[in-house]
This record gives structure tokens, sequence and C-alpha cells, in this order.
């Protein structure tokens, strides 16, 4: 075992258990074995910048991948309740066509959603989308088309047949 590894190992056996309580007490038990794998996988990651002793560090890496965690959840909560509110309050939203697409997109993942939003709303090329999601514009094509499939999918199921306009809409998107 090399020294890192040693000293790994022992900062992880000397502050799980606590780690792990600090994140209970904070988030509760569904996120907190999510939450202590992170924070051991940044002090491995970053295992020069852990100090003696190493419970402070942890815990303030551990406060933060939770911060980002209910940040995150937060941004998905705030997207899926406005794509909700396009496909059922929103007075322009009444043509039926509109309302299947959006349903649709709703209904992907949000890694599709993205790739296609960068595309048809945001007018980006595949090259500045690729740089967005961080992959090469190789990727993000591949990415980009099976969204499309997705998106299509998607579209047929919430309709048995789409009418042409909603066929047109997810071609603009090609």
């Amino acid at each position: 075992m090399t020294d890192d590894a040693h000293r790994f190992t022992g900062i992880y056996d000397q502050c799980r258990q606590r780690v792990w309580a600090y994140v209970v007490s904070r988030a509760g038990r569904q996120v907190a074995d999510e939450v202590v794998s992170e924070t051991f996988a940044i002090a491995w990651r970053r295992l020069d910048d852990v100090p003696e002793p190493p419970l402070p560090w942890l815990l303030g890496v551990a406060r933060n991948v939770l911060r980002d965690n209910v940040r995150a959840e937060i941004r998905r909560q705030a997207l899926a309740a406005e794509l909700k509110g396009w496909t059922e309050g929103d007075v322009a939203d009444q043509v039926t066509e509109r309302q299947a697409v959006l349903r649709a997109l709703a209904s992907l993942h949000e890694d599709d959603r993205e790739i296609l939003v960068l595309l048809a709303w945001h007018g980006l090329s595949p090259k500045e989308a690729a740089k967005v999601i961080g992959c090469s514009s190789a990727a993000y094509r591949v990415r980009l088309h099976r969204a499309r499939k997705r998106l299509k999918q998607a579209m047929e199921a919430s309709a048995a047949t789409p009418t042409p306009h909603v066929r047109n809409l997810s071609e603009e998107w090609s």
C-alpha cells in the first residue's frame, strides 16, 4: 500500500462515522451516503490539501457538497415547475401541438432537455453547445441525435398520431 493510500485509509477510518453523522444531522439519512462518498472522493483527489486534523476540513467539504446538492435540487424543481407551468396554465400554450412538444420535452431527462434547448432555444451551434456541455462536437452530435429520438418517442407516446405540425417542430430541431 502506498503512503497516500495508507494516509487516506487512516483518515477514512478515523472520520467517516463523524462525517456521516454530521451530514445526517443536516440532511437526513437518505442523502448521507452519497454526500459522504463524494466528500471522501474529494479528499482522495485533494489528499495533499487535507490538513491535520482532517475532520474540520472534511466537514467543510461535506457542507459544500451538501450545499451543491441542495442547489442542484432547487434548480431541477424550478425547471420542472416552469415546464409544468408552460403546459398547464399559459393561455398561449393552448395550442395542442405546442403543448404536446412541451409535455414531451418536460418528460425527457434533464440532460436531453439541455442538449435540445441549447440548440433550439438558445440558438447555439452544435460546436458551441458542445463547449457548454463539456464534450467534443462529435459527442454532442451523437447525444443530440439520441435526444431527438427520445423527444420524438415522447411526442408519439403522448399522442397516438402526432399532427404534421408537431412532426415539423421535431424536424426543425434537426
